[in-house]
């Protein structure tokens, strides 16, 4: 049977445990990613943030309400109130307003020192800290992804290779129960490949275990179909030369593309604005007023206007001022620690990855592992002609799958070390 039939009959024995086939959908990473943009049901949510900051803006820059108000209405009259038959308060128009007293006012609040000005530059710098924040949140998100992808191609790999050593010992152990039929080979070499192969078939649910979670943290991240088996189609991995790298060009990359880096400094740009709004609140705004009285004073239809102000005697916004001012230094501080463990971070993953780099080039060039399938097959065939002991097939077994693992494992492990890298530093290195 061939390999890649092999390998679709597992699949497909595996999902259909409870009686339904699950499809099995190929993708390569770009497509993954693509996914990802437009269905992570997370990033979708932290967009929304950045409207509501929008609509924040839009809102401060609104002028108040005016305010309008009706009193001072007698809603019956009698001849003593108006002080005999000879007072009569005139109608405003036909019988309407007759022997009847009322005042209105209409007042707006006007806003001094541009407090509406300060207000939106403020909930500007809002907006990009919520913008900020979406791209602090896809970061996070996409490393996360890309090593849930990392972690499938390492385990479809794998299962690979233990399907192959499966169908070899299939094949061994079905030669070798001809030969315990007629008495040729004893029962004892039969039964060590079978508890060979039985070692090897928990090994095998073991990983398709933790593929299982594997797949249920990817498709979570795409929002994908749960009855859906995603299989990536895997390569080489995408990696730069650390050699070619500097500190001091990652943390230049860092400060300019880093999301938390660029949140810091917002935070202190809010700060300030903040104080400047907080500033402007001491001086007091004005109420402006036109009035108008029926028969309320001297004359029955009068017209007045007026303004009003709170006098600044006590509270001149004193707390909030310091409070602001407070802030300031607080986020400075935190800027600079922030900026420290930025760097921090930066250099052990660099560290970590010129590390896995050159463990991963050791592996490309050693010839033997290149060599192993083709041992497979000679080292089964000589241990069917007596040419070698079992003790020496089931030893190169283990070798030769020690050593796939180790290169599986470089692979996933350089990958996952550049992805972490090019997290720390907030941007794609190129």
């Amino acid at each position: 049977m061939k390999k890649s039939s092999l390998l679709l009959f597992y699949f497909l024995f595996i999902t259909s445990v409870s009686g339904q086939v699950q499809p099995i959908l190929k993708l390569t990473s770009e497509q993954i990613e693509g996914l990802f943009i437009r269905q992570n049901l997370q990033l979708i949510s932290e967009k929304c943030n950045i409207s509501m900051a929008e609509a924040a803006i839009a809102q401060a820059k609104l002028w108040d309400n005016p305010g309008i108000s009706l009193g001072n209405v007698n809603l019956w009259s009698t001849s003593s109130q108006r002080g005999g038959e000879s007072e009569v308060i005139p109608p405003l128009f036909g019988s309407f307003g007759k022997n009847t007293e009322f005042s209105v006012e209409l007042s707006q609040l006007i806003q001094t020192a541009n407090k509406r000005g300060r207000l939106v530059n403020r909930e500007k710098v809002s907006k990009e800290m919520a913008v900020r924040n979406f791209e602090e949140v896809l970061s996070g998100l996409r490393t996360e992804l890309r090593r849930s992808m990392d972690e499938i191609i390492y385990l479809q790999s794998y299962s690979k290779i233990l399907i192959q050593q499966e169908s070899s010992l299939d094949n061994l152990i079905g030669s070798y129960k001809k030969q315990v039929q007629q008495g040729n080979l004893s029962k004892m070499e039969l039964l060590r490949l079978q508890s060979s192969l039985l070692e090897l078939n928990n090994e095998m649910n073991e990983v398709q275990t933790e593929l299982n979670a594997r797949q249920r943290t990817l498709k979570v991240l795409l929002n994908a179909d749960p009855l859906q088996i995603i299989e990536i189609e895997s390569g080489e991995p995408v990696v730069k030369d650390p050699d070619e790298m500097t500190f001091s060009n990652l943390f230049e990359l860092a400060s300019e593309n880093r999301p938390d880096l660029q949140l810091s400094r917002l935070k202190m740009q809010y700060d300030e604005k903040n104080l400047s709004y907080e500033k402007a609140m001491r001086v007091p705004d004005l109420n402006f007023s036109v009035s108008y009285d029926r028969a309320g004073g001297v004359w029955n239809d009068f017209i007045g206007f007026g303004v009003s102000f709170d006098l600044p005697v006590f509270n001149r916004n004193q707390g909030n001022i310091k409070a602001a001012q407070i802030s300031i230094d607080q986020n400075n501080y935190l800027n600079k620690q922030q900026i420290n463990v930025a760097q921090q971070e930066i250099i052990e993953a660099y560290n970590n990855y010129i590390r896995q780099y050159r463990f991963y080039n050791k592996t490309k060039e050693n010839t033997l592992f290149a060599e192993l399938d083709n041992m497979l097959d000679s080292y089964a065939r000589g241990l069917l002609n007596r040419n070698i002991s079992m003790l020496e097939y089931i030893d190169f077994m283990d070798t030769y799958k020690s050593n796939k693992q180790t290169m599986l494992l470089a692979r996933k492990n350089l990958a996952i070390q550049f992805e972490e890298l090019q997290f720390t530093v907030g941007t794609s290195i190129k």
